[in-house]
């Protein structure tokens, strides 16, 4: 049965400017993600979606919901609704080829340590794709590897830590290192594709708001990506991302960002070694 009055929020109800502008500064506030004037529709169309779950039909009480609940719990459901952004296996994919012949050259030269942090995980397929180039990489030799993959919203991390998957999800993923690292399974009637122990290993997940300095690394790691996720923050929090990256990757350790964004204004203590990638000097 159609509940019709969640069919007619989805079709009708509109989000003023001013639950918009009261919108935003909450995801400001809370997370660092600026919304321009062009995020309306989206906001709009995410949010809805959570208020048909509530029964809630006008956006200023849905702002006042999430305003009242001290807990804080429809506030990630917010910030959930509004930061999950697509993504996929080998998203980028030079990138992978050039940490693939970063790390060749860190073993040759006797590297047995190596750390990682994926700093926007997402639903997991970044942080998995690096767990992949990692084994490849390494091989049987004797290396000491481990990914930190973070990100704000706790649903999409619940999806990365199961690492299951869909058909259509992996199918980006060479076939070979798919069947490699990947059992098939069955699930609720359907084929899924489950991520196998050897790279769940070399995962840990954690939530973390990238808008809160400073972050609790206490060693320093040897890469960092953190993509596509810049170009929804404002100067002052890039500014201030790029110097707590600055102070978390070691001398010669790399930054990686999406193929859209740059550090080029606030690259002190960075080369660029090609579009989207920085070696810490």
């Amino acid at each position: 049965m159609i509940n019709q009055q969640s069919e007619y929020l989805e079709m009708n109800q509109d989000l003023t400017d001013s639950a918009f502008n009261k919108i935003r500064q909450i995801v400001y506030e809370r997370s660092g993600i600026s919304l321009g004037d062009n995020k309306q529709a989206l906001v709009r169309a995410r949010i809805a979606k959570r208020m048909r779950k509530l029964d809630i039909t006008a956006y200023d009480d849905y702002i006042n919901y999430v305003l009242n609940d001290t807990v804080g719990v429809e506030l990630e459901y917010m910030l959930d609704a509004i930061s999950t952004n697509t993504t996929h296996f080998y998203r980028e994919e030079s990138h992978f080829d050039l940490m693939r012949n970063i790390l060749r050259h860190w073993i040759n030269d006797g590297l047995r340590r190596l750390r990682i942090w994926c700093a926007a995980s997402s639903t997991g397929e970044e942080p998995y794709t690096l767990a992949i180039e990692i084994l490849e990489s390494v091989q049987h030799k004797q290396i000491d590897a481990k990914i930190l993959a973070t990100d704000i919203a706790p649903s999409v991390l619940k999806t990365a830590m199961a690492g299951v998957y869909s058909e259509e999800r992996v199918a980006s993923i060479p076939g070979h290192l798919r069947s490699h690292y990947f059992d098939r399974v069955k699930m609720n009637g359907k084929c899924e594709y489950k991520a196998k122990p050897v790279l769940k290993n070399l995962l840990l997940f954690r939530q973390m708001n990238l808008s809160v300095t400073p972050y609790p690394l206490k060693n320093p790691v040897d890469m960092i990506f953190c993509r596509n996720v810049m170009i929804y923050f404002d100067r002052s929090l890039r500014t201030e991302l790029v110097n707590e990256f600055r102070r978390i990757i070691r001398p010669g350790g790399y930054l990686f960002v999406g193929h859209a964004e740059s550090i080029t204004a606030y690259s002190k203590g960075f080369k660029c070694v090609r579009p989207s990638v920085y070696i810490r000097v």
